[in-house]
């Protein structure tokens, strides 16, 4: 599975509703870092698909949920699960470091 765009419109169905943790990685399109974790993200998304959903948050377009997060920094990856934030990391990390936040869930 790819990973899902997140907004205001539909945070609550997909991750604060979901049954499976929720990898949220909060980025933005001229934000270094976040460029380079993209295919980092991508690449887990199909690794746990079935097992963790991935969604990416633009904090350009949804400052609201970037501010209910508390996201000062990007990127910045939540982990969620039942509806409640576990979990976060900020900054670029190596996929290991990632991929043991989420089978640490």
């Amino acid at each position: 599975m790819a990973e899902i765009k997140l907004t205001e419109g539909n945070f609550e169905a997909e991750v604060l509703k979901s049954e499976l943790p929720v990898l949220v990685d909060f980025w933005a399109p001229w934000c270094g870092p976040c460029k380079m974790m993209g295919p980092v993200v991508e690449k887990l998304a199909e690794e746990f698909d079935g097992k963790v959903k991935v969604g990416k948050v633009n904090v350009d377009e949804e400052g609201d949920l970037a501010a209910r997060y508390n996201v000062a920094s990007i990127p910045m990856f939540g982990l969620f699960k039942n509806g409640t934030l576990t979990d976060k990391k900020v900054g670029a990390m190596s996929a290991s470091a990632l991929k043991e936040m989420i089978q640490q869930s």
